[in-house]
């Protein structure tokens, strides 16, 4: 897939996420249905609405490429795949159900196993990401293209984003060996967005979630820039058995 065809389906796609977004913040508003899956994990009919709203969509842009949902079990027993969607269509459904703002709405097109394409949305921020290729990672502000390769760091030292506030030694470990500074505690996909925006540095985490977490992020980070491997530094692939994530090490252009 060249360039010109990954920036026609990315951009076809983003009314689409404006609308699943809007539609994601009424149906909160008017009171979530939840229940509980078996992974022991919630859902809400907001995940399944905004699930149908990007997959239908998708599937009329790409009508030949398969599409795994973290909320459909379609395909997701299929092996050896290397060209394929992935779509979170809530990340952060704990934090969208309690009322907080940091979850996002994620698709990724994976070609030969790494991601070629990433759209994020963080509705409840009005936040709006996408990219199509390295050096075209934008973030959409007032309906204008900031590249995100091009904004600057406005602040001293190095932050990282972290899953939980108290941090493992693991983690500790990688935070020394980059001088980071301090840490925020952030859950969802967002945490690619803002470390790919300069806003933060890096973000590490051990094995946990799976690749339609990441994927999306993945992009968005990686076309502005920044490195994303395991621990051991090795390239992060996608299709894996039971689409399981690796170790982490996330950083922007400002500590590769």
């Amino acid at each position: 897939m060249n360039i010109e065809e990954a920036k026609k389906i990315t951009l076809s796609l983003i009314d689409t996420f404006n609308k699943a977004s809007q539609v994601a913040l009424d149906l909160r508003k008017a009171g979530l249905k939840k229940e509980i899956k078996s992974d022991n994990t919630p859902v809400t009919n907001g995940d399944i609405e905004v699930n149908e709203i990007l997959t239908k969509k998708i599937s009329e842009i790409t009508p030949n490429i398969i599409i795994i949902s973290e909320e459909n079990i379609s395909h997701k027993n299929e092996k050896n795949l290397e060209n394929f969607w992935l779509i979170d269509p809530i990340d952060g459904t704990r934090d969208y159900i309690s009322g907080r703002d940091e979850f996002t709405l994620n698709a990724a097109l994976i070609i030969d196993k790494k991601p070629a394409i990433g759209i994020i949305t963080a509705p409840a921020k009005k936040r709006v990401f996408y990219s199509y290729g390295m050096s075209n990672s934008y973030e959409l502000i007032n309906e204008q293209e900031i590249n995100l390769i091009e904004k600057k760091k406005n602040y001293n030292g190095l932050k990282a984003v972290s899953y939980s506030d108290e941090l493992k030694m693991k983690i500790i470990e990688v935070h020394k060996k980059y001088s980071i500074e301090s840490h925020q505690k952030m859950k969802s996909s967002l945490k690619f967005c803002v470390i790919a925006a300069g806003e933060y540095d890096l973000y590490a985490a051990e094995p946990r979630a799976c690749e339609w977490d990441i994927a999306a992020g993945h992009a968005i980070l990686e076309h502005a820039g920044g490195k994303i491997t395991d621990f051991n530094g090795d390239e992060i692939l996608y299709g894996k058995p039971e689409f399981k994530n690796p170790s982490l090490i996330i950083r922007n252009k400002n500590i590769l």
